[in-house]
């Protein structure tokens, strides 16, 4: 770290000086530790957490909506399979987004 000489000869008669010592280092290194950037392990899972609901979400939504106007196009009940089968995928869709907020993290 620093190829510095201490300020001061290390006083070997007092040992409550030597300890204090030893306990400012270790202050030092624990403040040093806690102030370092928030690790990418934490910040990786929130994302893929983030981008799963996200993609639940917008996958229910979008499926729902397409099997809904499919039906729709061959049985011929114009909004209704739409909005069925849409409402559906809705449901779904919260309905994994709670599970996964239930779970324990990794």
């Amino acid at each position: 770290m620093n190829d510095e000489p201490p300020a001061r000869e290390p006083i070997g008669e007092d040992a409550r000086i030597d300890a204090l010592e030893a306990r400012l280092k270790a202050a030092k290194e624990r403040e040093e530790q806690r102030n370092q950037p928030l690790g990418t392990v934490e910040s990786d899972a929130s994302y893929r957490l983030g981008s799963r609901v996200l993609a639940e979400l917008l996958g229910g939504i979008g499926g729902g909506a397409f099997v809904g106007w499919v039906i729709d196009q061959f049985a011929g009940t114009a909004p209704w399979g739409l909005l069925v089968v849409m409402s559906l995928g809705i449901v779904v869709a919260f309905r994994s987004i709670i599970r996964m907020s239930s779970q324990r993290p990794e």
